[in-house]
């Protein structure tokens, strides 16, 4: 917009102080050559006299027009008008008392036409043009009135006048073809800047981390993603890649730069994707950064998306089989004429039926989607009524699920339902996982408040989990039983991120396993 402004501002101070400069330059060169001892064969006493006279007046105007360039009054457009008119006069006025068309000072009127031309609109191009010319023959009509017939050439005025109109047009035409080409770069740069503006606005909002080097290895762009990646605050262009990541660094500098590659920084693995700019290497080239963990993910979301869709046909190729046999072996149980045998492959069948049915709802439960709904629940009361009812569906005892609650007045915005999944599948997981042989399993849900942050625990006092695997127990389908689905823990994390819980495993010391559920504030 700025640009397009400008450009209608024609003609711009600068090119007014580029006019005022070159009509200085002329009237240093005539200054010089009215003072030079070659004209006087030419010009006589009295005439040398008048055109000094003549060059100081203009010197004045020019000082004038000088100081009214600085200010910048009056208006640009009148500004043009008063100096290209008393060059025409001076001119004139310089030619006459030199001897006429004779001296060839007529084409400082053209120069002055063209001027125009440049630098004001086609008609008054065309109309000082005719001024000039009307100037030439008023000063051949005065030079035949002073019976000066060397001077007087009406033909040569004629061709003269002939010369300026001429010079007005195709300076004209030269100045309308400036003028769009000024304007066609001025739109091209408002496209090019908003082009650009978009480009870095596209390269920052994207999540891959976008790294750019040059062939020396050094920093060209970086947008918020790829800084994210490295955990760095900010850059400067054109400092060594060394001093953001050495270990980068090594890998460009290699002769051998796989396609992608995984790169070790900060205790983080980042999966490096290069890209050359060119066909060598000493054009750069563009690094493509991601979390090596937050690939995994996204790998795991689309298997998971894949398996939704598999969750329609699971339920009707599956669970309908699987309920009529299971409703088989209960009428095949009532036969009183069974044997041992046939009871204990009943058995195996109905036991492997109910594994069949929980992984069936299992990977049912993952590609439901509810809608969260939150209500403000008193925590202690909650988990008081959800104690009792899961001791009283796994029949277990009441002292194996025990309570410590850290106030009464303890509430958390939640889904009542997601919570419930959520707690359920950390104490089943406790119940298989978090017991010593030959004890009784012992499950402690405990609550506290740190920093207006309420927080619950789900500890046992199990074997704990090993620190190699700890990073895997959150991902679906692992298991270290073989009569599990490995996707309770997972189930359990994606519902806490849906209520903006955070789900993390600690040690239980001196023994067992930790779950820590902290809500958002």
């Amino acid at each position: 917009m700025n640009s397009s402004a400008n450009l209608n501002q024609h003609p711009t101070w600068c090119a007014l102080r580029w006019l005022f400069l070159f009509r200085c330059l002329i009237l240093l060169g005539l200054i010089w050559v009215f003072s030079s001892p070659y004209m006087a064969p030419v010009i006589s006493q009295g005439d040398a006299r008048i055109s000094r006279f003549i060059l100081w007046s203009y010197a004045l105007l020019m000082l004038i027009g000088g100081l009214s360039l600085f200010r910048q009054w009056p208006k640009r457009v009148q500004q043009v008008q008063a100096a290209i008119f008393i060059d025409i006069v001076i001119y004139t006025l310089l030619m006459h008392s030199a001897g006429g068309i004779a001296s060839g000072l007529g084409i400082l009127l053209a120069v002055a036409v063209a001027a125009a031309a440049l630098m004001m609109e086609g008609r008054l191009s065309l109309l000082f043009a005719a001024i000039a010319s009307l100037a030439v023959i008023a000063q051949q009509s005065y030079s035949a009135l002073q019976d000066r017939p060397l001077a007087t050439t009406f033909t040569q005025a004629g061709l003269l006048g002939l010369l300026f109109f001429t010079v007005a047009v195709m300076a004209h035409v030269l100045y309308r073809r400036l003028r769009s080409a000024e304007a066609l770069a001025a739109r091209r740069k408002v496209d090019i800047d908003d082009l650009s503006k978009l480009n870095d606005f596209i390269i920052h909002s994207i999540h891959t981390g976008i790294l750019v080097v040059d062939g020396e290895r050094r920093l060209r762009l970086l947008n918020q993603a790829a800084l994210d990646v490295l955990e760095v605050k900010r850059f400067r262009r054109g400092v060594a890649l060394a001093a953001l990541s050495p270990e980068l660094d090594r890998w460009l500098a290699s002769c051998n730069v796989p396609t992608e590659w995984l790169l070790h920084h900060n205790h983080r693995d980042i999966r490096v994707s290069p890209k050359s700019l060119g066909v060598d290497r000493g054009s750069g080239v563009i690094l493509y950064l991601r979390d090596n963990q937050e690939v995994m993910k996204e790998a795991q979301q689309i298997k998971l998306a894949a398996l939704g869709t598999l969750t329609a046909s699971i339920a009707h190729n599956i669970r309908n089989p699987l309920s009529a046999m299971t409703h088989a072996s209960q009428l095949l149980a009532e036969n009183s004429a069974l044997t041992d045998d046939d009871r204990h492959l009943l058995d195996i069948i109905r036991r492997n039926g109910a594994r069949i049915e929980d992984t069936v709802q299992s990977v049912l439960q993952l590609s439901r989607r509810h809608q969260r709904e939150p209500v403000l629940l008193m925590l202690s009361t909650w988990l008081e009524e959800f104690a009792a009812e899961f001791c009283e569906r796994h029949d277990l005892d009441c002292a194996t699920l025990q309570l410590r609650l850290h106030s009464a007045a303890l509430t958390v915005n939640v889904d009542p339902r997601h919570l419930h999944q959520i707690l359920a599948n950390l104490c089943e997981n406790a119940l298989l996982h978090g017991q010593q042989l030959g004890q009784p399993p012992l499950i402690v849900m405990r609550t506290s408040e740190i920093a207006e942050t309420v927080q619950l625990a789900v500890c046992d006092v199990g074997a704990g989990i090993a620190p190699a695997v700890v990073n895997e127990i959150f991902n679906p389908f692992y298991t270290t039983k073989t009569s599990g689905t490995g996707l309770g823990l997972y189930i359990a994390r994606e519902l806490a991120e849906t209520n903006g819980i955070s789900l993390t495993y600690t040690p239980n010391l001196p023994r067992g396993s930790c779950f820590l559920l902290v809500f958002a504030g």
